[in-house]
């Protein structure tokens, strides 16, 4: 399975749980400390890449952001482990 790197861009977690710069790797498993509702709303778009799925609407087709259902909307940076 492709590796996926999700990192904190703007916002700010209400729960302290994450901060801007926060990077994790996603493989097959949801990593270590990644907030389960962050998790949950980035899923589809790490899914999609992790499938060889593409964001036609990006200049960059193998990146994309999205944001986390937290009040203060956090966003993550959202690409493939090899466009790093």
């Amino acid at each position: 399975m492709k590796k996926v790197v999700a990192t904190v861009t703007s916002g700010e977690c209400n729960q302290g749980f994450h901060k801007v710069g926060d990077s994790f790797t996603i493989g097959e498993l949801t990593p270590d400390g990644m907030c389960t509702s962050a998790f949950d709303a980035i899923f589809p778009m790490v899914f999609a890449l992790q499938c060889g799925g593409e964001f036609f609407w990006e200049s960059n087709r193998h990146v994309t952001c999205a944001s986390c259902p937290d009040d203060s909307g956090l966003v993550f940076e959202i690409k493939l482990a090899d466009e790093t």
